[in-house]
């Protein structure tokens, strides 16, 4: 069983960065891919970026603005957001998929507000 731990979230004001870590309890190297996903109030949970062995992709949204990465000695995916904006306001997870199932974790919450 695959346990995923987010952390880096927090309050920024508009125009700032923060740093999201997405922990496995496992190796990474197995992974197909890795990704994260975000969920603001009243709306459905929509894909951010992902990354595979061989590329990455990003929301529109986001693009130009937002970086995923892994580490993998450290087993572990990062999220880069820069230029945040009052609407990246959510709740952003970390989904791993290993060809068979995909793994989430808990959640870590971003708000951007002056």
């Amino acid at each position: 069983q695959v346990q995923l731990v987010e952390s880096g979230g927090g309050l920024v004001q508009p125009g700032g960065s923060l740093r999201l870590s997405c922990a496995a309890s496992g190796s990474i190297f197995s992974f197909n891919r890795m990704g994260w996903y975000r969920q603001a109030p009243g709306e459905e949970r929509e894909l951010v970026a992902a990354i595979t062995r061989s590329d990455t992709n990003y929301a529109d949204s986001v693009r130009g603005r937002f970086t995923i990465s892994r580490d993998i000695p450290k087993n572990t995916v990062y999220l880069q957001m820069n230029s945040l904006k009052p609407e990246d306001t959510a709740v952003y997870s970390c989904m791993c998929n290993n060809g068979i199932s995909n793994y989430w974790g808990q959640g870590t919450l971003v708000t951007v507000s002056s």
